[in-house]
């Protein structure tokens, strides 16, 4: 009866990768064909032929502007994820602080990128990266706290009752209620912060501050016409989100189901 059942599970599994893998062969193969067929411009829309081909040629600076790019977007993912879980802690535990902080994170969740990252790189200095770290925090900052917030919330009033019953202090019924409650909702935040850090990054390298990031890149090599090589940047923000969101979504499935 287990070997029945595991056979559709891993039916299911094969599916849910082969899927998106032939639809986007279908998509490229049908770029491709468009653009050769229909003698479309590469200043309107380079093949993927080209695009994989300037890849190839400039994989070293490729992965050296990823790695830049990459290392902003995880420090700021980092410190605006444990920002996020520590002041909706004390928001959950304080009614007081949490109606203070609720307007504060509304303005942050609207702060435009585009307005802030000069601002920030201008106070930095032209060589630091901080700026944009900073940005990708904001930017991870919000959703952490939003989840990590409603986690809390979740655990019923029983327990709580029930640990105060037992005489346990705030910290232990944190510890051994609360948080283990909140993890499923803290994970989300990660989750969806990931994909934010990259973005976040990604675009405040356009407004100044030093060269090499894949956003500095795309931006170098549309202006210098070399579109190709634009699209093969854009290529590895592509990949880079999604190692950013994968990691972030395996380590909230491990967390889940790791029993507490």
């Amino acid at each position: 009866m287990a070997a029945v059942a595991a056979g559709p599970a891993r039916d299911r599994a094969w599916l849910r990768v082969a899927a998106p893998v032939l639809v986007g062969v279908f998509v490229l193969a049908l770029w491709q064909i468009l653009v050769t067929v229909g003698g479309v411009s590469d200043y309107l829309l380079p093949s993927p032929a080209a695009i994989a081909a300037e890849f190839a040629a400039f994989a070293p600076a490729i992965g050296a502007a990823a790695l830049t790019t990459g290392t902003n977007a995880l420090v700021g993912l980092v410190v605006g994820s444990i920002l996020g879980i520590g002041l909706a802690a004390l928001a959950a535990r304080w009614r007081v602080l949490d109606m203070m902080s609720a307007p504060v994170v509304a303005g942050l969740a609207v702060i435009p990128i585009v307005a802030l990252a000069p601002v920030l790189n201008s106070m930095f200095g032209a060589d630091s990266q901080v700026g944009r770290q900073t940005i990708a925090a904001l930017a991870s900052f919000v959703p952490v706290f939003v989840n990590t917030l409603r986690g809390f919330r979740q655990v019923l009033p029983v327990h709580r009752d029930l640990m105060r019953a037992y005489a346990a202090s705030p910290g232990h019924v944190l510890r051994a209620v609360t948080l283990p409650t909140a993890v499923p909702f803290v994970f989300t935040g990660i989750r969806l912060a990931s994909s934010l850090a990259v973005i976040s990054a990604l675009v405040a390298e356009y407004f100044g501050g030093p060269r090499g990031g894949l956003g500095a890149m795309i931006s170098t090599s549309a202006a210098t016409s070399a579109y190709a090589r634009a699209w093969a940047y854009v290529f590895a923000a592509i990949l880079l989100g999604l190692l950013f969101y994968v990691v972030a979504l395996l380590l909230e499935r491990l967390a889940v189901r790791r029993p507490r």
